[in-house]
Formats: structure tokens, C-alpha cells, sequence
């Protein structure tokens, strides 16, 4: 179970100018691809979130780092794309039209897409990566669990039909983001495979950096500009030490203290995304003592919203109200602000029988700006309740495989994932993070039932679900920048 944190915190980015022009974003399953432009950057270095040491190759499994995503995003093409005031857009998918009964849907794909090796993109092309994802289920989060993917078949070259497990009314939302489209029978991921995506791999770069070069025969608008170095850096502060140095040009993810100081840098330019990027405090409902829901309320009411904005996050953000997704265009904008409420968290923890206390371990890392800061100060406002809360840093390495969906009690992260997904992957009985050790968790009895119904009408208010909290990171486009972050709430 997630637990609230401070504040939905916006994306932050620092920009400074490329040696011959300011660059645009580099195109990305999340967002539209700028137009071709004369002025534009030959070359856009950019300095992600993520480790050299464990980058991953394979598109269909999970990808720990935001440098994973970007070059992921770079080499394939999606299915679907998340559009505005929730609405999905087409990308490799065209159309998805489903019979009367809401299992059975006709996917019809785009007849002007080829991968990097010349092959066209077809049908088969789409289902066999999507049966690779329902294969890689325990790394994905079941991304894929809805779907019936052995009763699904290919109709013909461009369109193939999907088969849902049950009534379901969102397959767009669905294929939206990570659905990325390898050729079929693809089978060693060592290296990257073809793909039909804006850019290409190229040979050079070294083991610091990935370089891609345009796909001029990719059927979108053509990339502003002809190379994107991917470097991965682990550290925010080195992330944007290199935009400062000049090492790179664009910087995601770097500490608010850094955005503060250069915001007023006509050499730098701060862009910022609302709500990008969510920091939720997991607490596992199977584990003692989170498994009394007066020491999850208790902790909810104990935190102090508003100092986790300005301390962690120097303000770049907004407070966070307990939504799993806040941003998502379900969500209620009129529930009333939850504030600290010390006294009634006391008396919850003592009618828990914790009354003198309790000692916990909380893990966080340093992978992403403002996790480290964020658990220290969570850590010393629980402590008036009587948690006694010691943290842990992974290193930024092996936080994703060793805390993430693992410990009892840590400081998480998502970035941008629609509703749906987060109930799906994380809220529904059986997926990851409420899968109890050694076995399957039932689900709440409740949420059980409400589930199924609302996935077939479509209509899944968030707020009739869970009430969450998170803290959002730092977005970022191109030409010298840098990220910073904020404080959030989950996605």
C-alpha cells in the first residue's frame, strides 16, 4: 500500500544553449515529435537519470532508469500514446474497435512503418512483442495481465485481434507507453534489435554513453536534430554538474538546490512540467506493523506536507492530497487539503497498542533528487508520533531490484503512469507489490468487487479507489539543461 507524502512536485529542467541553436525534445513514446528545423542542434547530449553499470537492453522487461526509457523510446515505437485530458492518441496503432461484448478488439496498425532493417512493421510484429511482455510479467508488473494473448491472432498484415480476459473498456490506455514493437521471433537482447523508432543506434559512444542517429526513413515529422548522446549518470548533483561544465546539454533530474541557484542564469533555462514525476511512501499491508490501518493512518497524518515542499523541494511543487494519480484527468479537484494532525496520529498508534513506539527501517536512495532529503525529514516527523525510523540509502544501482516492490517500508518512485496501470500493476490482487510473501494476496474484498465493473464501464474514479500521496521529479527537454525536483503524489 502506498502512503501519502508531501506535495505533487513539478518537473524541472535546466536548459542552456547548444553550440549552434536551442534544441527541442528529442521524440518520446509521452509526447508528439517537433517538426524538422534548419536551427536546430546538430547534436543534443543529454544526461539521464540511471547506471552504466545496469542498463538493460531488453524493451519488454522492466526498465529501472529514465535513461532505460529514453532509449527504449528512442529505438522503438509504441502503440499508443497518452493524449490530453486522458484521451489516447494513435502512434503504430491507428484504430482499436472492440465488439459489443468489450473482449475482443480489432487492432489496426499504420502501413507505413518499417524497422531500421527495412522490414515493414506488421501485425505479427505487434502481437509477438506484446506475448513477449505477458512472458516478462514478473518484470513488467503484469503490464499485460488483461489480455488473453494466446486466444489473440493476427487477422492480416496490418490488423490483429486482441483478446481481453474479462469486459474491458480502456485497450488504449493499455497499449499506451511501454508497448514497444520488435520484430517477430526476436530472441537475443544482448544488444538492441531493430527497431522502427525516430533514431537509431549507432557504433559509437562508449561505456558511458549510447549514441543514436536519426532515422530519416521514420514515418513521423522529421527530429530537429541528427545525433542524441544518451549518458547515464546515477547522481543528480554529477547530472547537473555536467550541464554546467559543459558536458552535456541537457541535464534530467538534478537537485531543487541547483535549480534555486540557476534560475536566474540567462545561460540556463529551467523548464518545468507539473506533476511529472510521484515519490509514494510504500508501506506493506501484510507486514507488521503496517498491517494495522491505524499505523497507516497514523502515518499519513503524521507528515508535514508543506515542510516537505519547501525543504526538500525549495517549493518546486504542489501539495500532495493522498490521489494516486493527481494529474490524471480523473481526478477530483474539490476534496478537501488533508493537514498534520500530530495528536490524532498519537492516539492512533496507541489504540494500535504502539503507543511506546515502535522501530522501523526506511529505505530510500539517492537516485533521484530530493529522495534522500525527503526520508531523513520523514523520518524525524514520524518520530513525534512515536516511529522511531532509521534510513537506508541503496545505492542507486541496485535500489530497483533490492527496495523497489521488495522492502516493507521505503520511499518510492513513479513517473507519468496513467490510472489504470498503477491499479492494474500495483493495487489489483496478485500484482507485485501486494503479493504477499510466498503467496497471493486476496485483495481487499471491497476493491475486489468494484474493479471488474468499473474496467468494463470505463469509469474509474480514482478517488473511489485509495487515497495515496507521492512526490513528483524533474522533466527535461534539450539544449543545456538540468532537472530538478519536486515534492508529489502516486501515479
Amino acid at each position: 500500500m502506498r502512503s501519502p507524502l508531501a506535495a505533487v512536485t513539478a518537473a524541472v529542467v535546466f536548459l542552456a544553449g547548444c553550440s549552434t541553436s536551442t534544441a527541442q525534445p528529442a521524440p518520446a513514446p509521452g509526447a508528439p515529435t517537433a517538426t524538422a528545423s534548419d536551427t536546430a542542434s546538430d547534436t543534443v547530449r543529454y544526461a539521464a537519470p540511471g547506471s552504466p553499470s545496469n542498463a538493460v537492453t531488453d524493451p519488454h522487461g522492466l526498465l529501472p532508469g529514465e535513461s532505460d526509457v529514453v532509449r527504449m523510446a528512442l529505438t522503438y515505437d509504441v502503440l499508443t500514446l497518452p493524449g490530453p485530458d486522458g484521451r489516447t492518441l494513435p502512434r503504430l496503432a491507428t484504430a482499436w474497435t472492440p465488439d459489443a461484448a468489450l473482449t475482443r478488439w480489432r487492432i489496426a496498425l499504420r502501413d507505413d512503418a518499417t524497422f531500421s532493417d527495412g522490414r515493414p512493421v506488421k501485425a505479427a510484429d505487434a502481437l509477438f512483442s506484446l506475448r513477449r511482455m505477458g512472458e516478462k510479467a514478473a518484470e513488467n508488473f503484469g503490464r499485460m495481465a488483461m489480455f488473453d494473448l494466446g486466444a489473440s491472432k493476427v487477422i492480416d498484415d496490418t490488423t490483429f485481434e486482441l483478446v481481453t480476459r474479462k469486459p474491458y473498456a480502456e485497450v488504449g490506455k493499455a497499449l499506451e507507453g511501454a508497448t514497444f514493437v520488435v520484430p517477430e521471433g526476436s530472441t537475443d537482447f544482448s544488444k538492441p534489435v531493430p527497431g522502427s523508432g525516430p533514431f537509431r543506434v549507432s557504433d559509437r559512444g562508449g561505456a558511458q554513453a549510447v549514441v543514436f542517429e536519426r532515422n530519416d526513413d521514420w514515418w513521423g515529422p522529421k527530429p530537429p536534430s541528427r545525433v542524441i548522446e544518451v549518458r547515464a549518470l546515477p547522481d543528480p548533483q554529477a547530472r547537473g554538474e555536467a550541464l554546467l561544465s559543459g558536458q552535456v546539454d541537457l541535464a534530467g533530474g538534478v537537485p531543487a538546490a541547483m535549480v534555486e541557484q540557476h534560475k536566474d542564469d540567462t545561460a540556463i533555462q529551467v523548464l518545468r512540467r507539473p506533476g511529472a514525476t510521484l515519490y509514494p511512501l510504500v508501506m506493506r499491508m501484510d507486514t507488521e506493523p503496517f498491517d494495522d490501518r491505524r499505523v497507516r493512518q497514523a502515518v499519513r497524518l503524521a507528515l508535514d506536507r508543506q515542510q516537505l515542499l519547501d525543504v526538500a523541494f525549495l517549493g518546486f511543487g504542489e501539495l500532495g492530497n493522498d490521489l494516486i494519480t493527481p494529474k490524471d484527468a480523473t481526478s477530483p479537484t474539490d476534496l478537501p487539503q488533508r493537514t498534520r494532525d500530530v495528536a490524532r496520529a498519537k492516539a492512533l498508534m496507541t489504540e494500535a497498542g504502539l503507543g511506546e513506539g515502535v522501530d522501523l527501517t526506511l529505505h530510500s536512495t539517492t537516485a533521484y533528487p530530493g529522495m534522500d532529503t525527503a526520508a531523513t525529514l520523514i523520518a524525524q516527523q514520524l518520530a513525534e508520533i512515536g516511529i522511531r525510523a532509521k534510513v537506508e540509502l541503496a545505492p542507486p544501482d541496485t535500489y530497483f531490484t533490492s527496495v523497489y516492490a521488495q522492502k516493507p517500508f521505503y520511499l518510492s518512485y513513479l513517473g507519468g503512469i496513467p490510472f489504470l496501470d498503477v491499479v492494474r500493476v500495483t493495487l489489483t490482487p496478485g500484482s507485485p507489490p501486494t503479493r504477499p510473501r510466498g503467496g497471493t494476496a486476496p485483495g481487499p474484498p471491497a476493491w475486489t468487487r468494484l474493479w471488474p465493473s468499473r474496467r468494463r464501464s470505463g469509469a474509474v474514479p480514482c478517488w473511489a479507489i485509495c487515497r495515496l500521496g507521492c512526490v513528483t521529479r524533474a522533466a527535461m527537454p534539450s539544449g543545456r539543461s538540468a532537472t530538478g525536483s519536486t515534492w508529489p503524489s502516486p501515479a
